[in-house]
């Protein structure tokens, strides 16, 4: 496989397909390439109050500390699973309904170790990644906080929330 950036934080959008094939491209041992595409939605609905429509979603993040913390998450997935490569992009700034915010690929010789590392990754992202959310409502804005259900899919794959 041709080197390349295994996390990028960023403001502008992604190329979905460029960036799978980019995973995969010269590395033919690649049987399985699994992905996950996570989108701004345009309803928040917090455990103690009624749905609220998100008029926009700004994320804030630390330069340098996320990258290094992703790049942990990466080498944790490499560790745990027989994959060959993972490739993380998550966008910063204000985003839209509808805007794609991040994007977790994945490959390995089969399914198997791509959907797990996967899914492994993006529980992982959701709860340590530095990454700081606001959204817009006609309520005003408000910081986004933690969820107990994305401390409990980590905490499935045995590692303690730091948010719990």
């Amino acid at each position: 496989m041709t080197l390349q950036q295994r996390v990028s934080i960023q403001t502008h959008a992604f190329d979905v397909s460029a960036e799978l094939a980019a995973l995969r491209a010269g590395d033919f041992r690649v049987g399985a390439v699994c992905s996950f595409l996570g989108t701004v939605r345009d309803r928040n609905i917090p455990a103690e109050s009624q749905a609220s429509t998100v008029q926009s979603l700004e994320l804030e993040h630390y330069p340098g500390m996320t990258e290094q913390s992703i790049e942990a998450m990466i080498d944790a997935a490499h560790a745990r699973f027989d994959i060959y490569a993972a490739r993380v992009v998550h966008r910063v700034g204000v985003l839209q309904a509808g805007d794609p915010i991040v994007l977790v690929a994945v490959s390995s010789a089969h399914r198997g170790e791509s959907f797990q590392a996967c899914e492994f990754l993006m529980d992982y992202l959701k709860t340590q990644a530095p990454f700081w959310k606001k959204e817009q409502t006609a309520d005003g804005a408000h910081w986004v906080d933690a969820r107990v259900s994305d401390d409990a899919a980590l905490v499935r794959w045995g590692i303690q929330a730091r948010n719990a």
